[in-house]
């Protein structure tokens, strides 16, 4: 039997690494359990400046190579349409863009700075017993007080002490990294057959390009990723880069999934990408594993996991939930075109679409602040035409009102 730790962390990643470090600042006796991290991800990379600012203490005396993103330019190819979202001024910017390898790197070494310890062993089980769990490794097993499953989406945490994801819960993220080449803006393009996009995120010595796609779309992930290297080819974006091939699981959790998941139990949590805490329409998933692994570690200071479960559900859970419900309608703009239109023509919508590729505009208050725009076509189809009814007909005795002025 191997020395014990209070807490033990099974995950390295920003959900794991951070709340790692913020166990070991309170003085906390934490083990961190990963043979692999870190490493590069299929993700875009992109780091929000909300995500960054949870972060900036522990990366404060760290120099990070990022892209800073200029723009994000969504694409139409079929039509030879663009229309180009501006994300940065010349004093501030909403998104930068790092390595995984590189960001996860510097969060992991900021845990181990702070005092927590790294065993870079696989774990192979995970039991529940009295006060605590124990973790076992090819090396031997460990007991511990209370456990944080930060393992990714094939969570092994989740899978022994909760319910695996369905095939139905994720997405399929393929693509390549273009090594040699880089930009300053992001690319994206909408798709609705199977219902996704297609993205290029530019980090310091490649760009990511890949499609992503709900798994059980039909699509396999040798389809996704040729037509992801259709798109490279029809952009011209990677011309001369060497390609390198990936492909990984997203969480992907309908509003029904989002509803059962399970969290949390009396000795340990799940978190980030394990709890099933990424953004059903874009993926993105980094500010919500570091936010929730922020609050994973509250909850093992005190000990009290239904603390942690009961506020990612009342915090978290209801953006996510809103962001499955709209995401449909969301993908279906890629076939009318409607979308790349309202950012050409409306500095309304394109300070909305800022917004929301920077996290500062949440689903939530999405569809409201969209009909503030006035866009209605835009509006009717994202967001469905009884809304749009019942907000016009409220505006129209108003109106009437307004004309009969003399």
């Amino acid at each position: 039997m191997n020395r014990s730790p209070d807490i033990a962390i099974v995950g390295a990643g920003p959900a794991g690494a951070w709340a790692a470090y913020s166990l070991a600042r309170r003085g906390a006796r934490v083990t961190i359990f990963d043979p692999s991290h870190p490493r590069e991800k299929a993700c875009g990379g992109g780091v929000t400046g909300r995500a960054l600012a949870l972060v900036a203490d522990a990366l404060a005396e760290t120099s990070l190579p990022a892209s800073t993103i200029r723009r994000a330019r969504f694409l139409e190819t079929e039509r030879g349409r663009s229309a180009v979202v501006p994300l940065s001024t010349l004093c501030e910017t909403d998104l930068v863009v790092a390595s995984r390898a590189t960001f996860d790197a510097a969060l992991l070494e900021s845990a181990r700075q702070a005092g927590a310890t790294l065993i870079t062993a696989r774990v192979t089980d995970v039991t529940l017993e009295p006060g605590g769990a124990r973790i076992h490794t090819k090396d031997g097993a460990y007991r511990t007080r209370f456990l944080v499953g930060a393992d990714g989406t094939n969570s092994l945490v989740r899978r022994r002490l909760a319910r695996g994801f369905g095939r139905d819960d994720l997405s399929i993220a393929t693509g390549y990294f273009a090594h040699g080449v880089t930009s300053d803006e992001i690319l994206i393009e909408l798709i609705s057959d199977p219902p996704g996009y297609i993205w290029s995120f530019p980090r310091p010595t490649h760009l990511a390009v890949g499609i992503c796609a709900q798994a059980d779309s039909g699509a396999t992930a040798a389809a996704l990723r040729e037509r992801a290297a259709a798109w490279i080819r029809a952009t011209g974006i990677a011309d001369g880069a060497r390609l390198e091939p990936y492909s990984w699981p997203i969480p992907s959790l309908s509003v029904q999934s989002l509803r059962r998941v399970e969290l949390a139990g009396p000795s340990w949590c799940v978190a980030g990408d394990a709890a099933g805490l990424v953004d059903p329409i874009t993926r993105e998933g980094i500010y919500f594993a570091l936010l929730s692994g922020q609050w994973a570690a509250e909850a093992a200071i005190d000990g009290d996991a239904s603390q942690y479960a009961s506020r990612i559900r009342s915090e978290i859970m209801p953006e996510l939930a809103h962001a499955a419900q709209l995401k449909a309608s969301f993908f279906r703009l890629a076939s009318t075109g409607l979308l790349i239109r309202a950012l050409q023509h409306s500095p309304a919508v394109n300070g909305v679409m800022a917004d929301l590729i920077a996290g500062r505009q949440s689903y939530l208050g999405l569809k409201w602040r969209l009909l503030r725009t006035l866009e209605w076509g835009l509006a009717w189809q994202a967001l469905g035409a009884p809304l749009i009814r019942a907000r016009r007909s409220r505006r129209a005795p108003a109106r009437a009102h307004q004309a009969a002025k003399p």
